[in-house]
């Protein structure tokens, strides 16, 4: 298939790679030059704009920032996604943002197939994401054949509308911010009675976030987060995503909001979200 990328941040850039390695002929745009090059030299054609990129494509698949950056990308300007291609959305928005967007695309005539993943940059490369997709049953099912190249075949959910995936990723990502404040605050609780963090990760594994112990535990205790397998600036958009959506509180969803954004206030956008466990 011809089909365009838009967005080559960390996961774009690991997705591409399977496009690519699948046979697939692929476009790639990214507003900031930086990432295109490595991504040229792999085999994808590198367009100057994303209307070059979506030229005569049968798919388009936008791994951007939010929803803002997709309505920039696609929506403000109409980018001229060929009629009847099929676009796929693996931005992390909020439900409603996919029923704006779903809109736009039948008045278009598009496709539009909403297919955030779970998982991170690791999980990316090897192709064991978990991955979510909602839309119109003929058009998931033909996306499943795109999206399969990065998923774990037993970690693939599917819905009958963008939205549901949408709720479903935001979901997924509140289990895993306060999962994270957990962790951050068992190795404060520890500390402050004690035990050393190679004590109270000893204990984790016998407990509910045994999981998020075993991934990020040495992280924080190596004090290095410069591996960025999610940023903090992505989880703390996803968590006011998450704040914005909900009809009820969600008082540990704004708790780690709040954690999140001091972290990237004080700069450390970029580092892993683990970040936010530094000064336990």
């Amino acid at each position: 298939m011809d089909i365009a990328l838009l967005g080559l941040g960390r996961m774009g850039r690991e997705l591409v790679t399977h496009l690519i390695d699948a046979g697939h002929h692929v476009s790639a745009w990214n507003r900031s030059p930086g990432p295109t090059e490595t991504v040229g030299r792999r085999g994808a054609r590198i367009a100057a704009s994303p209307a070059e990129a979506v030229h005569g494509a049968d798919a388009v698949l936008t791994v951007l920032f939010g929803p803002d950056a997709v309505r920039e990308t696609v929506i403000e300007p109409a980018l001229p996604i060929p009629s009847g291609a099929l676009w796929i959305d693996v931005t992390t928005v909020a439900p409603s943002d996919t029923e704006d967007f779903a809109a736009w695309a039948a008045s278009a005539g598009i496709r539009y197939v909403h297919s955030p993943v779970v998982g991170s940059l690791a999980p990316a490369r090897a192709g064991s994401l978990a991955v979510l997709i909602g839309g119109e049953h003929d058009a998931v099912r033909e996306a499943r054949g795109i999206v399969g190249l990065w998923a774990d075949p037993d970690k693939i959910r599917t819905f009958d509308s963008p939205a549901k995936a949408a709720a479903a990723k935001l979901v997924a990502n509140l289990a895993l911010a306060v999962s994270m404040e957990a962790l951050s605050e068992t190795l404060r609780l520890g500390g402050a009675g004690g035990l050393s963090a190679d004590e109270v990760l000893s204990m984790l594994p016998l407990t509910s976030i045994a999981p998020i112990a075993a991934m990020k535990g040495p992280v924080v205790t190596s004090g290095d987060f410069d591996d960025t397998q999610f940023s903090a600036s992505l989880l703390a958009k996803d968590l006011r995503l998450m704040l914005a959506t909900a009809d009820v509180p969600l008082p540990a969803a704004a708790l780690v909001a709040a954690e999140l954004q001091r972290a990237v206030d004080a700069g450390y956008g970029e580092k892993d979200f683990s970040v936010i466990a530094r000064d336990r």
